[in-house]
């Protein structure tokens, strides 16, 4: 794929997500588009970013720390997510390089961010990612256990938790599963809902997400890593 190529896809999904939130009686700069770099290397991310967009996703730890901070030097105004699953051992990896992390699952995990970001003294915004599908294999809170865990995450370890994400299954039609991630943020008050990706991003944007997570529709296939 051409930066050409990409540049393309960026414009187009944006005005896809525009579009959609319009449709759906919301503005059009209600939802953010994180772009997803995962697996791509820094000369992939960089048309994007040449062509003004700040606003990127990555899965692991490990593989954002070896390309990011090279790329935060010529584009200091990154905002970068951590949207995979976090190991407690990354924890504190985590903190000093993202500036969203919105898979915040269990309470060992939010202890762990806790510590490192008083060590730190930094304080990355936190998503709890809920399992609406209640999929055994899957990461994330039971949607009856969402409010006692926001709670806690807040009360107890002083965490900033701004919002909710989810991952329907992939066997499922996704809109339910938004429609649900949405109410739930709207009960606690949060204001932040990560839901929607490459194939249903538009029907995400009209059922109140506010940030999608798009990849292939922007970057193309994924190499094998």
């Amino acid at each position: 794929m051409t930066p050409d190529d990409i540049c393309a896809n960026l414009e187009s999904v944006k005005a896809d997500i525009t579009k959609a939130a319009l449709d759906a009686g919301r503005k059009g700069n209600d939802v953010s588009l994180i772009a997803v770099s995962k697996a791509f290397p820094a000369e992939h991310i960089r048309p994007a970013l040449l062509a003004g967009h700040r606003c990127f996703g990555e899965n692991r730890v490990q593989e954002a720390a070896a390309k990011w901070p090279a790329l935060r030097k010529e584009f200091e105004d990154i905002e970068l997510h951590l949207i995979g699953p976090l190991q407690t051992n990354k924890a504190e990896d985590a903190v000093v390089l993202f500036d969203v992390i919105h898979s915040v699952d269990r309470p060992k995990l939010a202890a762990k961010l806790a510590n490192a970001m008083e060590k730190r003294d930094r304080r990355p915004d936190c998503l709890v990612q809920v399992n609406t599908g209640d999929e055994a294999q899957k990461a994330g809170v039971a949607p009856g256990e969402v409010m006692s865990f926001v709670g806690q995450c807040q009360e107890e370890f002083g965490l900033p938790v701004k919002g909710l994400m989810c991952i329907p299954p992939a066997s499922d039609y996704p809109a339910p599963h938004f429609a649900l991630l949405a109410k739930l943020a709207d009960k606690l008050s949060l204001p932040m809902v990560s839901m929607g990706m490459s194939s249903d991003y538009e029907m995400a944007c009209q059922l109140g997400a506010t940030h999608v997570r798009v990849g292939s529709a922007i970057f193309g296939d994924r190499p094998s890593i």
